[in-house]
């Protein structure tokens, strides 16, 4: 048979052509396997961690980013001013780790030839985007707001000053300080934000506080000297709302101690205890109206007729004194009574040794008839109060079922029509409520020598008791001790009710 020669070289040629191809393609896929291993090194292209971008980064290089994006300060103004804090110092630490591992875990969720296929082809997966994980102590940063900042920056608010010479108060000045509960969770955002890492405090103003009670005391007696009393005075103080007390009684200045109490003449004060003792007792045996017209003689123009008419009439015939002063005894009140009626010639029905008024080193010469104490009128009032306002307290309690809240608020009522415009209402602006009695005592040489005046005043800077009484053995000019028993009260507005800045 014959054979071409020429068909060998073709042959050779194709052979060498299809092992040069093979060659080729084991190259190339080796060549791809190469890039497709490098880029399996690398995260992911639009890899995020935290949202900083980290894609076709080595893990250390993803690691050295977002130390950098994390570590840098979180910037916290206060008000004007501005503080770097660095979040090491709340011991703020990544898990780059427990990141990294997820955006592995992600990748791995198609096999090495699928990834390597898609790779071929130029598709994609989606990018993985895993949460910031991260750890930081509240603990160091609560200690941190307060000891560093707080501590540092903020400003405690002045209360008003008294102004030398006067019973006026100089402004208070307000205070900023840091709200720490609410600065954590702004800060703890911040840390964890790779671009939002401007952190505006949350700040309180804080307004000025009342002064301390002591100042106020020690402006009440440089008070009285300023005017230059130099009689006895006794002035009892009562805040409603906290049951702070203030009470001195001075002598030309000086101030004497007290407990035991210091008695004074309750003059006509001593209507209140009988008005008290009043209400305790009616039981409808007396028209309402014929009481309650006499009630209003008696407090609103201070008419002692209209206080015998009551006391023999609804207290108790012949001995009634003697069962008002039975009344503040069960209160608790020892040292305020009333021994007789008020009628000229009236008998003495009993005679009264209290611990205020055997004291030897004070005396203001009280009336054998009727005696108080500053304290004990306040507290008679106070109790007042708490049984029309709250339904409650000593009233109430030492006589259930015979004095009600609405008598207790029917007292203060009257109290306050009790209109003089001078004593405690000169102390406070026009319009204010002033629940008082008022007294004054005229000796047998004609010249007054005690001045009182006891209330409840009610006011925007909160309510108070006041009993205030003054006594000179030589005369008491009104003018004179009315100004200063007015001004004395003042102060207490004021102290209650400072000015605004």
């Amino acid at each position: 048979m014959y054979h071409s020669s020429r068909s060998r070289p073709t042959l050779s040629v194709l052979r060498l052509l299809a092992t040069f191809a093979l060659l080729g393609a084991v190259g190339l896929l080796a060549f791809q396997l190469v890039r497709y291993s490098r880029f399996r090194a690398l995260l992911p292209p639009g890899t995020t961690i935290g949202g900083v971008p980290v894609g076709g980064l080595d893990r250390q290089a993803a690691a050295e980013r977002l130390n950098e994006v994390f570590n840098q300060p979180v910037e916290l103004h206060y008000g004007d001013a501005i503080i770097h804090m660095s979040p090491a110092v709340v011991g703020f630490k990544l898990d780059i780790d427990t990141m990294m591992a997820a955006v592995e875990q992600a990748r791995t969720r198609t096999s090495f030839w699928q990834g390597f296929w898609d790779f071929l082809w130029g598709r994609l997966p989606p990018p993985p985007k895993v949460p910031l994980v991260a750890h930081y102590s509240e603990s160091r940063l609560r200690a941190y707001l307060e000891d560093e900042i707080a501590a540092r920056y903020d400003q405690p608010p002045i209360p008003p000053q008294p102004v030398v010479g006067t019973v006026k108060f100089q402004p208070g000045q307000p205070g900023l300080t840091l709200d720490v509960n609410q600065a954590i969770p702004l800060i703890e955002r911040a840390l964890f934000s790779p671009t939002q890492r401007v952190v505006s405090l949350p700040l309180h103003r804080v307004n000025p506080p009342r002064p301390s009670f002591q100042n106020l005391k020690v402006l009440l007696q440089q008070t009285a000297k300023v005017e230059g009393f130099d009689g006895i005075m006794g002035l009892y103080l009562l805040d409603l709302q906290t049951g702070e007390e203030i009470y001195f009684v001075t002598d030309n200045g000086r101030e004497v101690p007290i407990p035991p109490d210091v008695a004074f003449t309750a003059a006509s004060t001593i209507k209140i205890p009988i008005m008290v003792s009043v209400f305790r007792r009616i039981d409808g045996t007396h028209p309402p109206g014929e009481v309650n017209r006499w009630l209003e003689e008696m407090i609103d123009k201070s008419g002692n007729d209209p206080a015998d008419w009551l006391i023999e009439n609804v207290i108790g015939r012949d001995r009634g004194p003697l069962e008002v002063t039975k009344d503040m005894r069960t209160l608790g009140l020892q040292n305020t009574f009333l021994a007789g009626y008020f009628y000229a010639g009236a008998p003495l029905l009993a005679v009264y040794r209290t611990p205020a008024n055997q004291r030897t080193d004070i005396s203001t010469d009280p009336d054998p008839y009727n005696q108080t104490t500053p304290a004990e009128m306040g507290i008679l009032l106070t109790d007042i109060y708490q049984c029309a306002n709250e339904g409650g307290g000593a009233l109430l309690a030492a006589f259930p079922n015979e004095i009600t809240q609405t008598e207790c608020r029917r007292m203060i009522d009257l109290l306050s029509r009790n209109k003089i415009a001078v004593l405690l209402e000169a102390s406070v602006p026009e319009g204010t409520r002033v629940a008082h009695k008022h007294g004054w005592v005229t000796g047998p040489d004609g010249a007054i020598h005690l001045i009182s005046d006891a209330g409840i005043i009610y006011t925007p800077g909160g309510n108070y008791v006041l009993s205030i009484y003054l006594y000179r053995k030589q005369e008491l000019l009104w003018d004179y001790g009315s100004k200063l028993l007015a001004d004395l009260g003042e102060a207490v507005y004021n102290y209650y009710n400072p000015p605004a800045k």
